[in-house]
């Protein structure tokens, strides 16, 4: 019986780029399934058999726990990497982990040292695309990669991580398996800027998305953090991530929280820690059904009753005194 293989990976910029640095290291046929930003629970759409592969890249362990134990259970054998807090990683003979959730470290960057930086600059790709342009910075800088190529590889993360945010696929300017699908006829990040469009229209949209979103005022700030809250709308549905990062960047010293009002009255949170204490974030959101990692994390729906809660949570937390989570 044939072998199937399967590529289960985040839509957004670490995810992809970690999915494909593998799949370039290891060219066979694999079937990728992949999501908007906030589809996590995917492992659930496997359909796999005994002896079949499965990598997972960028996926809370927490979230597919039931469905890996399933794949697990009937012989299939899954590599998972990943960087998100996990409580309890399971031990099994089919199952090889490389998990680590230290604030400085994305999937990306995770698959570049177990390949041993084969396609480095696809990492770097991801790290940035992960709003991790520091540790970016000095691993291209250790490559011998310029600053102009540094800037064009920040560039294309972010357009590639902006491109996963949205509550469909009518949102983003391209589903994120297609644009995988591009991504992947280029062993060279560079060689897809020069040869393809996509990533200028999406960082068009991304800026004027961001434009908007810029000139929102604040729901409520003080000089530790600050809190936006945007309406439903496709352009607020698009830059919610990007909007998060591009605040930590400009305030590092703060903590910022940016909702989006659902349709259903319920909001969605993105959180971001000082980048001078990057720790705490993951923290907070899982006090309110979410999830993440200490310096990002996020909510999938916080009831509309409990938003001056969080309010005073997120006000009140101490940021950086947690220490990141490690298997």
């Amino acid at each position: 019986m044939t072998t199937q293989r399967f590529d289960v990976c985040n839509g957004d910029a670490d995810g992809l780029c970690a999915a494909l640095q593998w799949r370039l290291h290891e060219p066979v046929p694999a079937t990728l399934l992949t999501g908007l930003k906030r589809e996590i629970a995917l492992l659930e759409r496997v359909h796999a058999n005994a002896g079949d592969e499965v990598n997972v890249f960028d996926l809370s362990m927490q979230r597919n726990r039931a469905a890996l134990l399933g794949l697990l259970g009937v012989g299939v054998r899954v590599r998972y990497f990943d960087h998100h807090a996990v409580r309890d990683i399971p031990s099994h003979p089919v199952l090889e982990v490389q998990v680590d959730c230290a604030s400085d470290v994305c999937t990306s960057l995770l698959v570049d040292r177990c390949i041993g930086g084969a396609f480095r600059a696809w990492a770097l790709v991801g790290a940035y695309g992960d709003n991790l342009a520091g540790v970016a910075d000095r691993l291209a800088i250790d490559s011998g990669i310029g600053s102009d190529d540094r800037l064009r590889l920040r560039r294309l993360g972010e357009t590639i991580n902006y491109n996963a945010y949205g509550d469909d696929e009518r949102d983003v300017c391209i589903a994120p398996a297609r644009l995988y699908a591009v991504m992947a006829r280029y062993r060279n990040p560079h060689d897809m800027l020069a040869h393809e469009g996509i990533a200028d229209a999406i960082d068009t949209q991304r800026r004027a998305d961001l434009r908007q979103a810029l000139a929102w005022p604040p729901h409520w700030q003080d000089a530790r953090g600050s809190v936006l809250v945007l309406p439903d709308a496709a352009w607020s549905r698009r830059v919610l991530g990007c909007l998060a990062n591009e605040l930590a960047n400009a305030q590092p010293q703060r903590a910022h929280a940016v909702l989006k009002l659902q349709g259903t009255g319920a909001y969605v949170v993105s959180v971001r820690a000082p980048l001078a204490s990057p720790s705490g974030a993951d923290e907070l959101c899982s006090r309110f059904g979410g999830g993440g990692r200490a310096r990002a994390a996020g909510i999938d729906g916080l009831p509309a009753a409990d938003l001056e809660r969080f309010l005073a949570a997120f006000a009140s937390t101490r940021w950086g005194e947690q220490a990141p989570m490690r298997p």
